[in-house]
């Protein structure tokens, strides 16, 4: 009974690993004082560290992405990953008002430019915490994956490569298009009742949730940029749940690990929940926002994808 009233009301956040601790830091920018959490290994390693960029969703903080504020989210895990990998996380704070994302007027942007904003903590992160400018990883869920875009639309010069989870891109004609190809894995969840997998918005969406292009036209966007053929790889996860309510399919276009890549986790069932299994959303969520696959850890997945991929010279010639 216990158990069960957990699982509806507080949800599950179990641990495969040791983690970093995050610690609050703040940047100065034009707009003020902006605050992020750092997670960053406690010895010097050999070589320089990668470097993954969590951007967390609407209503939410740098606190609950990583962890450390309620609901539980499965993007915490990259405090385990980073421990084992030896990776620096950045989880930056959106502040009041939301992402300037990549819906977001030239008027938001010019008071609050969170593009530059990001920009700089990857800077300073180069500077301040032995960061390899080539393996730098931005991850975005819901509106933080709104924001992803827009950094990898703005300034894909400074990433390795980027994903998305639960966030479509703008329709054609709304918003900046990108223009230089990058790897990118986009999560996408079929019956989300928020941002629609098949594109447009319902009828009962919140007023901030706009009308969005297709998780699978997002993908292509990304595909036809970086001229990768037609035909995917395709991969059906092992399913979790014995009452087959959901389950996950992987597409990957490009066959090189270390090379330029377009994949997609299309995960059936499912609603507005990044997949887990550890990390467990309080039922009474689910009500709301559909249910939450547990057939792979999204951050894993993320991080098996991220692992090998490096800026500049060298993704050109493995995509070559």
């Amino acid at each position: 009974m216990h158990a069960s009233v957990n699982a509806i009301f507080r949800g599950a956040s179990d641990s495969a690993g040791p983690a970093l601790v995050p610690v609050p830091e703040t940047l100065e920018r034009p707009e003020g004082q902006r605050r992020y959490l750092v997670a960053a290994p406690p010895a010097a390693t050999p070589g320089k560290r990668p470097l993954v960029v969590v951007l967390h969703g609407a209503g939410a903080s740098a606190e609950q992405v990583l962890g450390l504020a309620f609901p539980p989210s499965p993007l915490s895990l990259w405090l385990e990953i980073a421990a084992r990998e030896q990776l620096v996380v950045i989880a930056p704070d959106a502040g009041k008002g939301g992402w300037s994302d990549c819906f977001a007027p030239d008027a938001r942007v010019a008071a609050k430019d969170d593009v530059g904003f990001i920009g700089a903590l990857v800077e300073h992160a180069i500077a301040h915490h032995d960061v390899d400018p080539a393996r730098v990883y931005l991850i975005g869920v819901s509106r933080g994956g709104w924001m992803a875009y827009a950094v990898a639309t703005a300034i894909p010069e400074k990433l390795a490569a980027f994903s998305v989870v639960l966030a479509g891109m703008p329709p054609p004609g709304r918003g900046k298009a990108p223009t230089k190809p990058l790897p990118a894995l986009i999560f996408g969840c079929t019956a989300d009742p928020l941002i629609r997998y098949h594109g447009g918005k319902h009828w009962y969406a919140p007023g901030f949730v706009p009308s969005v292009r297709s998780i699978e036209d997002s993908v292509h966007a990304w595909r036809a940029l970086a001229g990768l053929p037609d035909t995917p790889e395709v991969v059906r996860l092992a399913a979790s749940d014995p009452r087959g309510r959901t389950g996950v399919t992987r597409f990957m276009w490009g066959q090189a690990q270390d090379g330029l890549q377009v994949g997609l986790y299309r995960i059936d069932g499912a609603g507005h929940a990044e997949p887990s299994r550890l990390k467990r959303y309080p039922r009474f969520l689910n009500w709301l926002t559909g249910l939450q696959n547990a057939d792979l850890e999204v951050a894993e997945a993320a991080w098996a994808f991220f692992r090998d991929k490096r800026a500049g010279p060298q993704l050109a010639s493995a995509s070559a």
